[in-house]
């Protein structure tokens, strides 16, 4: 037990390194807002969609990816009835009505790559981790860019017209499209050059780092006097370290699934609030600070989270 909970720890602060490095190089002066911007455009249009599909590619067979796939409904359903809960938390909370729909966005919706996927690397191994944390990315990014942004319009002061086309855009983002080229190709049976496969895999390996270093410069660019806790925030950490991964844990524990998948359902929905929150709040007039308050204090909190949950996972 204790051995476990030190490979927790560990792969925590592997994490932690990584993201005190990107903290620190901005306080040197090294990173700007446009810096963090570009970081994060390399990682989810060029690196996130290589490790995709080098990863779907690489790691899965027909027969596994055709097992697989229908386990998409786990993380769906466990975040439709957060959404639920999220509208009764809100209420009984007394969230007023303009943070709302960033509330409840914010309640159901994990931050699967920039937090998810280098945790599970970290602490479970990519060969036998990555698999499941695309198959939970697929779901939580489709709900996001829909009901998620939905919510967070709803929020907005500035006048919003839906757009079929650039809700598809975004829902069918470089990452999952890498996903999807990846899962077409292993249906189909196609095998990609062995050089093709290698600049797939480089490109791919600077996902990791480099989402750990654009976290180190998201949290450096935050007032720490704007790190309150209040009754919002703390609804929100509930939702999201709690309540998710306790829901998870009860849909996913009895079924046959494999092991690894378990841990891996259960950790991604435990993630701290999604990255892009921010964003779309500025965007659509909403509470962006709001927002980025809870990216930084929701990452900072899971980094605490994430041993003592290993350690139940493996009790």
């Amino acid at each position: 037990m204790l051995l476990l909970f030190a490979r927790s720890v560990a792969g925590v602060v592997e994490i932690l390194l990584m993201i005190a490095l990107g903290y620190l190089l901005t306080n040197l002066g090294w990173f700007n807002e446009s810096a963090s911007k570009l970081i994060a455009r390399l990682v989810t249009q060029v690196a996130l969609p290589a490790y995709m599909a080098y990863t779907i590619i690489s790691k899965f067979t027909f027969k596994r990816l055709i097992e697989t796939l229908p386990d998409l409904r786990f993380p769906v359903v466990s975040m439709m009835v957060l959404f639920g809960v999220s509208i009764i938390v809100a209420k009984v909370l007394h969230i007023k009505k303009s943070h709302r729909g960033l509330f409840e966005s914010m309640f159901f919706n994990s931050n699967t790559v920039f937090v998810g996927l280098p945790v599970n690397v970290a602490l479970f191994g990519a060969a036998k981790s990555l698999p499941y944390v695309l198959v939970y990315y697929m779901a939580n990014t489709t709900i996001f860019w829909t009901l998620g942004v939905y919510l967070i319009q709803r929020d907005g002061q500035g006048d919003y017209h839906f757009s079929l086309g650039q809700t598809l855009k975004k829902v069918f983002s470089p990452p999952l499209l890498g996903f999807m080229v990846g899962v077409v190709l292993v249906l189909l049976k196609i095998q990609l050059p062995k050089f093709i496969m290698a600049d797939l895999n480089y490109i791919g390996g600077l996902t990791v780092p480099l989402s750990m270093i654009f976290i180190g410069i998201a949290i450096a660019n935050v007032d720490l006097h704007d790190l309150t806790i209040n009754r919002g925030s703390l609804g929100i950490l509930f939702g999201r370290f709690i309540l998710a991964p306790a829901l998870m844990a009860l849909l996913v524990l009895p079924t046959a699934m494999p092991i690894m998948m378990k841990q891996v359902f259960i950790i991604q929905s435990a993630m701290p609030v999604m990255t892009n929150a921010p964003v779309v709040s500025k965007l659509y007039g909403a509470d962006s600070s709001f927002a980025a308050v809870m990216v930084t204090e929701s990452t900072l909190l899971s980094l605490l989270v994430i041993p003592i949950l290993m350690l139940l996972l493996n009790a």
